[in-house]
C-alpha cells in the first residue's frame, strides 16, 4: 500500500516537473515574442491617452473606437466624409532600420469603398526639439510612408522613404516606382513591409508579395537625385572670375582676306516670282494661251552665292565658362542612410468614411508578423469572404461578382506597366466607370479590348502618320504623333492648296 502511494507520489512529481518546465518554456517564447514585436496596437481598448490627435485647425475628422463590420474586432475608425485626420502615438524607444531585419504591418479595411483617399500610415523620425505630438501635421518630417491611396489616376499602394545626404544635410523622397495596385473591395486587407540588411524591401499584400525593390537602385525608386546615379561628379567653380580680355564675339572662323569673287559669278540667276494665274476658259481647247515662254532647265554655271572661304581665327578662345570643381555633395553608400522611427502617425485627407486601420505592427522578424496575419487578419478575412460569397449568391451575382473582381484587378495591374504610361489616364477612366457601374462588365472588357488593340497596333506600325507633302514653297511637311489635330491641319493645308490657281504652260507661238 505505502509502496504503491510512494510510486504515485514519484509519478506527480515529474508530471510537475514537466509542467514547470514546459511552462518555463511557454513563458521565454511569449518573451522571446514580445522582444520581436517592438511595437503592436490591437486597439482593443480605446485609444484615448495612447493616442494623441492633432490640434492644427487643418484637422477636424473625428476618430472613433469602432468595431470592424460583422466582427467583435475593434479598430481606430475614420468617421467623417471629407475631412482631414491626424494621429500620432510616440514609441518607447527610437527603432533603427539599419541594423537586421524590420517589418513594418498594418490592416485597413475601406467598408465604404475608397473613391479619393489615403488609408497609409507615416512612421516619424525624431522630431526637433519641443515638439510636442498635438502639433502632428502634413510637414511634420517622415522616414518610411506606406499603405493605400486612391483619387483619380492615383492607384497605388505608396511606398516612400526619405533619405538623409550625409553631405548637404538635406532630406529628399524616394518614391517606389511601379507600386502594386490597392484592393478593389471593402474587406480586410494587410500590407506589410519587410526591410532586409542586403538593402530589399518586400512590399506584401495579404501575406503575398507584390513587389521588391533595392533601396539604392534608381530603376526602383525616384528621385534619386542626391545619389551617384544622377549626383555630377564635377560642377561649375562658382568663385571663378572671367579673365580681363576675354572675346565673347570673335568667331572660331572668318572670311580669307586675299580671296577674290571670280568674275563669272552671277547673283541674278534665281529669276523673278509670277503670281498664280487662273485657266482661261477661252484656252480650254487650245494648245496653250498667253505670252509663250522658253522652259526652264538647269544652268550648268549656277554655282549659288559666293563666299569667302574661312580660316581658323587666331582670336578664338570659345564662350567663357567657370572651371569645373569636384562636387562637394556628390558621395556614395553602402547601405541608405535611415533616420530611426520615434513614432507612428496617421495624417490623410480623405473624401470617404468608414476607413479602419487595426493590428498596427513593427517588429524584427518576418515571422513574427506572419505569426500575426494567421491570428488577428486571416480569420475575419475568411469570413468576409464568405460572407460576400453567400450576398452574390442570394443576389443572383456571384459568377460575375467574382469575374468583376479579378477583371477589375488585372486591369490595374496592366495600367501599371511601363509602356503604357501614356495611356494611363484613359485606362484609369474607363476601369473607375465600370466599377461604378459593374453590370456592364462585358461592355468594359469590350472598350479595353478596343483600347488594347489601338495602343497595340500603334506600337507595331509605329503610331505616326508620314505627312503628305503639298505642291507649294512653305517648305517640307512635318510630321506628328497628335493625329487628330494634325489631320486637320493636313485637310485644310491640302484643300487651300487644291483651292490655288495653277500656272499653266505657255503656248508657242507659231
Amino acid at each position: 500500500m505505502g509502496k504503491g502511494r510512494r510510486i504515485s507520489l514519484g509519478i506527480v512529481a515529474v508530471l510537475l516537473l514537466i509542467a514547470c518546465s514546459s511552462f518555463q518554456q511557454l513563458w521565454a517564447s511569449d518573451d522571446n515574442d514580445n522582444d520581436d514585436a517592438i511595437l503592436y496596437e490591437s486597439f482593443d481598448e480605446t485609444f484615448e491617452g495612447r493616442w494623441i490627435t492633432s490640434d492644427k485647425d487643418d484637422y477636424q475628422g473625428v476618430w472613433k473606437h469602432a468595431k470592424s463590420e460583422g466582427h467583435d474586432d475593434y479598430g481606430l475608425l475614420v468617421s467623417e466624409k471629407a475631412r482631414k485626420y491626424a494621429i500620432v502615438k510616440e514609441v518607447d524607444e527610437p527603432v533603427s532600420l539599419k541594423d537586421g531585419t524590420v517589418v513594418l504591418q498594418f490592416e485597413s479595411r475601406l467598408q465604404n469603398g475608397l473613391e479619393c483617399g489615403g488609408a497609409y500610415l507615416k512612421f516619424l523620425r525624431p522630431q526637433e526639439a519641443g515638439w510636442k505630438p498635438k502639433e502632428f501635421d502634413n510637414e511634420s518630417p517622415y522616414s518610411i510612408m506606406f499603405g493605400p491611396d486612391k483619387c483619380g489616376a492615383t492607384n497605388k499602394v505608396h511606398f516612400i522613404f526619405k533619405h538623409k545626404n550625409p553631405k548637404s544635410g538635406e532630406y529628399v523622397e524616394h518614391h517606389l516606382k511601379f507600386p502594386p495596385s490597392v484592393p478593389s473591395d471593402k474587406l480586410s486587407h494587410v500590407y506589410t513591409a519587410v526591410f532586409k540588411p542586403n538593402n530589399e524591401v518586400k512590399i506584401l499584400i495579404d501575406g503575398e508579395e507584390k513587389k521588391k525593390a533595392n533601396f539604392l537602385s534608381g530603376d526602383d525608386f525616384e528621385p534619386p537625385d542626391d545619389w551617384d546615379e544622377d549626383a555630377p561628379i564635377e560642377i561649375e567653380d562658382a568663385e571663378a572670375e572671367k579673365p580681363e580680355g576675354w572675346l565673347d564675339d570673335e568667331p572660331e572662323e572668318v572670311d580669307d582676306p586675299e580671296a577674290n569673287k571670280p568674275e563669272d559669278w552671277d547673283d541674278e540667276e534665281d529669276g523673278e516670282w509670277e503670281a498664280p494665274k487662273i485657266d482661261n476658259p477661252k484656252c480650254a481647247t487650245a494648245p496653250g494661251c498667253g505670252e509663250w515662254k522658253r522652259p526652264m532647265k538647269r544652268n550648268p554655271a549656277y554655282k549659288g552665292k559666293w563666299h569667302a572661304p574661312l580660316i581658323d581665327n587666331p582670336n578664338y578662345k570659345g564662350i567663357w565658362k567657370p572651371q569645373e570643381i569636384p562636387n562637394p555633395d556628390y558621395f556614395e553608400l553602402d547601405k541608405p542612410d535611415f533616420e530611426p522611427i520615434a513614432a507612428v502617425g496617421i495624417e490623410i485627407w480623405t473624401m470617404q468614411d468608414g476607413i479602419l486601420f487595426d493590428n498596427i505592427l513593427i517588429a524584427k522578424d518576418e515571422k513574427v508578423a506572419e505569426s500575426y496575419r494567421e491570428t488577428t487578419w486571416k480569420p475575419k478575412f475568411t469570413v468576409e469572404k464568405e460572407k460576400q460569397k453567400a450576398e452574390d449568391i442570394a443576389t443572383g451575382s456571384d459568377g460575375l461578382g467574382g469575374l468583376q473582381k479579378k477583371v477589375f484587378d488585372l486591369l490595374y495591374k496592366i495600367a501599371d506597366i511601363p509602356f503604357l504610361s501614356a495611356y494611363k489616364l484613359k485606362i484609369y477612366d474607363v476601369i473607375e466607370k465600370g466599377e461604378k457601374q459593374p453590370n456592364l462588365t462585358i461592355g468594359i472588357l469590350v472598350s479595353i479590348v478596343v483600347v488594347f488593340l489601338t495602343i497595340f497596333f500603334k506600337l507595331i506600325f509605329g503610331g505616326k502618320k508620314q505627312a503628305r507633302v503639298v505642291t507649294n514653297n512653305a517648305g517640307p511637311a512635318e510630321t506628328s504623333n497628335n493625329q487628330s489635330s494634325e489631320e486637320k491641319e493636313e485637310i485644310t493645308e491640302k484643300e487651300e492648296s487644291a483651292a490655288a490657281p495653277r500656272r499653266r504652260s505657255a503656248r508657242r507661238e507659231n
